[in-house]
């Protein structure tokens, strides 16, 4: 199957694809509306990590550095500048992307500041200021699905915000933020937001599973334990899956959709395979599901458009055999929810940092291009 074929397949197949990555570079030279054309990419999600390293090694950014530095702007409103210029910038690569999927896809993320994680006011409060600076109606705001952030998400929803809900881990929790949609969609309605023009997902991050959880299994070392790695995460997914097909056939859901609301798609996160045992599609062919979203790193991307196989729908179905393995790793000694619980504690520690390096090479591009630096 040719490289096109894969990737329009894994389309046909009701999974739209997202890159995982974001740069002014991108934008400049082409690159992201070429994926656009030949990639059958639908949309694209950003992180600090990701902006740091664009922001370090790319010239795309020098005039604006440079005018920056030059009104002696904070680092922190650098960064946002730095940012949201990027995300409009992708925003209207897109817009034609929302318009003929009329809203489903064509998307853009940019998250709030990830020290606001456990501060729901904090987090309400600048996701509204990000909608409102961004200005695109095919933005989504990043919020992590904390405990505090599940009232911001709905809070947000009710603003009529469209909200990527990221750093999704248990099956338990994303429940809680679907129940955090349905309850930010009916506040929506009720303020008079037109239900159709939100949109939503929530990101399961999916490999970052298989990584803590193999782990474990080579420190119990058995045979058992060991035959039970790499099974982890495409389980946690598939359960997740199963989870979203029961909330998405309620009444409670029937009746926001006939007000025009939208489903909030799973979103498969993190899916560039960390182990090189394990096949380099594994995250994607492993859970095509209709309906549902794959964003991935380009790595990943190019590695399915020259070698990966669409074998078709093969999360549907699953709950079952993915609970049995849930099971097996709980009779070989694993802790899932201890496992759940310090990814999501991870998640944000990681965020934090990748928030604090793109504060650092923000300050370091500044501190280059100031007035008083130049000889």
């Amino acid at each position: 199957m040719g490289s096109t074929d894969t990737l329009a397949a894994l389309s046909e197949a009701g999974v739209s694809i997202w890159l995982d990555d974001l740069s002014r570079q991108r934008v400049n030279s082409g690159n992201l509306a070429n994926l656009i054309t030949e990639r059958h990419v639908v949309g694209v999600t950003s992180n600090p990590t990701i902006f740091a390293h664009a922001v370090v090694h790319a010239e795309d950014y020098a005039d604006q550095v440079k005018e920056l530095a030059a009104r002696s702007a904070s680092v922190d409103d650098a960064v946002r500048e730095i940012t949201v210029t990027d995300v409009q910038l992708a925003c209207d690569v897109f817009s034609g992307t929302w318009e003929t999927t009329a809203g489903v896809d064509g998307r853009v993320s940019l998250e709030v500041d990830p020290r606001l994680a456990h501060h729901t006011d904090a987090t309400l409060t600048q996701a509204a200021e990000l909608w409102k600076v961004v200005d695109r109606p095919n933005l989504m705001i990043k919020i992590p699905a904390t405990a505090e952030g599940l009232t911001a998400i709905t809070g947000a929803l009710a603003d009529g915000i469209s909200v990527n809900v990221t750093l999704v881990f248990s099956v338990q929790r994303y429940r809680e933020v679907m129940a955090a949609f349905f309850a930010g969609l009916e506040q929506a309605r009720a303020n008079g937001h037109p239900l159709a023009g939100i949109a939503s997902v929530a990101s399961f991050f999916v490999s970052r599973m298989d990584t803590e959880v193999d782990k474990r299994l080579e420190a119990i070392g058995t045979e058992a334990a060991l035959a039970l790695r790499g099974q982890a995460a495409v389980a946690n997914a598939r359960l997740a899956y199963a989870a979203y097909q029961q909330e998405f056939a309620t009444r409670r859901w029937a009746q926001l959709k006939e007000a025009g609301a939208r489903p909030q798609r799973p979103l498969w996160a993190s899916t560039g395979v960390k182990n090189p045992a394990y096949p380099d599609t594994k995250y994607v062919t492993e859970l095509i599901a209709p309906g549902v979203v794959n964003t991935m790193p380009e790595n990943t991307l190019l590695a399915l458009a020259d070698h990966g196989e669409v074998p078709g729908d093969r999360v549907s179905g699953t709950a079952q055999q993915s609970q049995r393995t849930f099971d097996e790793l709980a009779e070989v000694g694993i802790d899932l929810e201890d496992v759940l619980d310090v990814l999501e504690r991870e998640g944000v520690q990681k965020f934090d940092a990748s928030w604090a390096e793109l504060g650092e090479t923000v300050a370091a591009q500044l501190a280059k291009t100031a007035p008083d630096a130049e000889g």
